[in-house]
């Protein structure tokens, strides 16, 4: 298997440090103007990672520009060090979701679908297009709770109920045996409620990856408890089309510093 790429080593690097924040742009709602303006505010607000993509994305051609205008803004606003930039990385629900402008793309399966498409069909299909782009893929798997996001219906996923966190337990083992070194939680697009801490610290315990949850994270409240949980990644997504975001955006930064759950004993390698 293919180690850890440059991205993936800033990504843990970063995780081993304390919770940071994602911010998900989603190319159906921003144009690449508004994109790249959304990604420099949710940056001087905190941010240290942008994500793209969507589950409903079929305009190829608008990935690219949304990720082209994006790179640039993050380079503008990061300084000349390489090494400094704010990663852009994809986020697909499906095989439109490739650029070849993006720094990394989490090259994902969910795991919970009830359709093997998009476990490993659409993975398949993508693949080519991630090689020929040379972009670094980063490993990882994807669950989705609730029913009611965009990512449940379009994924089919078999949604895991919140009251049972041991069933997110048995998805985390799997993927951390298959060789999955970034784990999703995602309560969907628009969700009324985020996931409960109680399922993130259940996961925390077993898998030593990085962690990412988003959904419904929208005050500083639920990015906190999130964090204390044991979420290394939180995601921030439709915030960001809120006027002025930037306030509530700069509070849940702060308050996603507030470690919790350890890890588990297992150190995460960069090798």
């Amino acid at each position: 298997m293919i180690g850890p790429g440059r991205i993936e080593k800033h990504l843990i690097e970063t995780a081993n440090r304390g919770p940071t924040i994602a911010a998900l742009l989603d190319p159906e709602d921003f144009s690449p103007r508004k994109a790249a303006e959304t990604a420099a505010k949710a940056i001087t607000a905190g941010a240290s990672l942008i994500l793209v993509g969507g589950s409903t994305l079929a305009n190829q051609n608008k990935l690219d520009a949304v990720v082209r205008a994006v790179k640039n803004h993050t380079k503008s606003r990061s300084g000349h060090s390489k090494s400094h930039e704010v990663p852009v990385v994809l986020f697909p629900g499906n095989i439109t979701g490739v650029s070849r402008h993006a720094d990394a793309i989490l090259f994902s399966s969910l795991l919970n679908s009830t359709n093997p498409y998009f476990i490993i069909g659409a993975q398949a299909l993508g693949a080519i297009e991630v090689y020929k782009s040379k972009i670094e893929s980063i490993p990882m798997g994807y669950l989705v709770f609730g029913s009611g996001s965009a990512a449940s219906f379009i994924g089919q996923a078999n949604s895991l109920p919140a009251a049972k966190p041991n069933l997110a337990v048995i998805y985390a083992l799997a993927a951390k045996y298959l060789g999955m070194r970034t784990l999703y939680l995602e309560a969907g697009s628009g969700a009324g409620e985020p996931i409960a801490q109680e399922t993130i610290r259940a996961v925390r315990k077993v898998y030593e990856g990085v962690l990412i949850v988003g959904g419904g994270i929208t005050t500083p409240a639920a990015a906190a408890k999130a964090a204390q949980g044991g979420a290394d990644i939180i995601v921030v997504g439709n915030l960001l089309q809120s006027p002025g975001f930037e306030g509530t955006l700069e509070q849940i930064t702060k308050a996603s510093k507030r470690r919790g759950t350890p890890k588990p004993t297992t150190t995460r390698s960069q090798n």
